[in-house]
């Protein structure tokens, strides 16, 4: 029998100017995904004049998207790093390359690079049931090994 467990998740976000060394995020929220990959599409295809099936491949960047408890450190340095990247008037980016390491609870390691933080909670929100609101940070890949 496979036991499919996530408990025990944790992952380390590395990012090359601003935490070189890593956030380890382990504080995952109850309402809604903590780790997500969506769906890509690798393969197009199309029909030629006479009903030949044709199709061709084209790189795909990698989504992933993280989410954590607000106001966890994890949360406070990732919101950190999603406004050290952001470009303003008068402003400079970080521009910082990013490394994640993903520790799924049965011993598998994937780690995706080189990676860009593109996405992000820039403060805190409040649902109206008076909690304040998960914060989700979006990233794309190059790869993953």
């Amino acid at each position: 029998m496979k036991d499919i467990t996530g408990t025990g998740l944790s992952i380390i976000v590395k990012a090359s100017n601003t935490f070189p060394l890593g956030i380890l995020c382990t504080a995952f929220p109850d309402d809604t995904d903590p780790l997500d990959f969506p769906e890509i599409t690798i393969t197009e295809s199309g029909m030629g004049l006479n009903g030949d099936l044709v199709t061709w491949t084209s790189p795909q960047p990698l989504q992933f998207s993280l989410s954590l408890i607000p106001g966890t450190e994890e949360d406070t340095a990732m919101e950190f790093l999603l406004e050290a990247n952001r470009a303003a008037k008068g402003k400079k980016s970080a521009n910082d390359e990013i490394t994640i390491i993903v520790n799924y609870p049965d011993g598998t390691v994937k780690t995706l690079k080189p990676g860009r933080i593109v996405s992000g909670v820039p403060g805190k929100g409040v649902a109206s049931g008076g909690r304040i609101k998960t914060s989700t940070y979006g990233f794309v890949f190059e790869n993953k090994v």
